[in-house]
């Protein structure tokens, strides 16, 4: 399928609108394989079910990542992208290189856990894989939803 950035930011956004209504932080992943140079497939998809788990290990990207793993039989991804709608912190970032996992696209930055070169870079420690790291597709849509949850988390804290 011939998917661009937009495209496929935008199924991390639909994704993350699902956490948000289960009452997760709205953030959205997708693994996508790259099956020419100019085509590729979802292999994965992911949400935050931390909330929903009661699980911290819940996060968008490793469900994702977990379920193009099962999808492809292994857990090398390479040829694959992890498209993101927030900067993914170090515990994410951590399962990108495991995996093999060649590019990671993300939406907004996130300046208090983001480990993709925001708050650290993980990716620039030398560890024996590297992937290429895009920030800012469809930013201010993906900042919009995490603005809106958390002012909508705070006003209810007031009505309590």
């Amino acid at each position: 399928m011939n998917m661009n950035d937009t495209e496929i930011m935008r199924r991390c956004i639909e994704l993350a609108q699902t956490a948000q209504k289960n009452g997760d932080v709205p953030v959205g992943a997708v693994v996508v394989r790259r099956t020419s140079a100019d085509s590729c497939e979802i292999i994965g998809e992911g949400y935050n079910r931390r909330e929903a788990d009661g699980c911290s290990l819940s996060h968008a990207e490793l469900i994702a990542i977990k379920q193009a793993s099962e999808r492809l039989g292994g857990w090398h991804l390479t040829n694959c992208a992890l498209y993101v709608t927030l900067e993914p912190c170090a515990m994410c970032a951590g399962a990108v290189i495991n995996s093999r996992i060649d590019e990671v696209i993300f939406g907004a930055s996130d300046l208090r856990f983001g480990a993709c070169g925001s708050r650290v870079d993980i990716f620039g420690l030398g560890f024996n894989h590297c992937p290429t790291v895009r920030g800012g597709v469809l930013a201010e849509e993906c900042a919009g939803l995490l603005k809106a949850f958390f002012k909508a988390l705070r006003e209810r804290g007031k009505r309590r």
